[in-house]
C-alpha cells in the first residue's frame, strides 16, 4: 500500500462527505503522498501540507487480525487546517476499500452522525 501512494501524483476522483457529493473542492489539485509521511497537495501556487500514515488496525474487531491483510490497514490523513477548510474533511483514520496501481478507494463510518464517507484517488 505504502509502495503504491508514493509512486507518483494522485487526483481525488470522488469524495463524498456523508449525504453529499464534495469531489469538487478538490479540483485541480495534485497529491503527492511523500516516503517521509509527509502529504502534500499543490494547485498553482495554493499548497496544503499535511501527513499520512498507514497503520495496522488490528483492534478493530471486524478484521482478520492476520497482520498480513490490508484489511487491517488505516489510511490516515491529517491537514493542519481550521475545520471550515475543504481539506479538514478529508482528516481521518479511512478504512481501506481497495488498492491497485492506479487507485486508491477508502471509506469511513463516521462517529459522529453514522454517515459513511468515500474517498477515491486516481493516479495522474
Amino acid at each position: 500500500m505504502r509502495d503504491i501512494a508514493v509512486n507518483g501524483t494522485w487526483r481525488v476522483s470522488y469524495f463524498f462527505d456523508t449525504d453529499e457529493d464534495e469531489t469538487s473542492n478538490f479540483t485541480g489539485y495534485v497529491f503527492t503522498f511523500e516516503e517521509d509521511g509527509t502529504l502534500r497537495a499543490e494547485k498553482g501556487s495554493n499548497s496544503v501540507v499535511g501527513s499520512w500514515a498507514v497503520l495496522d488496525d488490528s483492534s478493530n474487531s471486524s478484521s482478520d487480525d492476520d497482520g498480513n491483510s490490508s484489511d487491517d490497514d488505516d489510511f490516515i490523513i491529517t491537514f493542519p487546517v481550521p475545520e471550515s477548510n475543504d481539506f479538514e474533511d478529508l482528516n481521518d483514520d479511512w478504512d481501506i476499500i481497495t488498492v491497485s496501481a492506479n487507485k486508491i478507494e477508502l471509506t469511513d463510518v463516521s462517529g459522529g452522525n453514522g454517515g459513511t464517507d468515500f474517498l477515491t484517488f486516481v493516479k495522474i
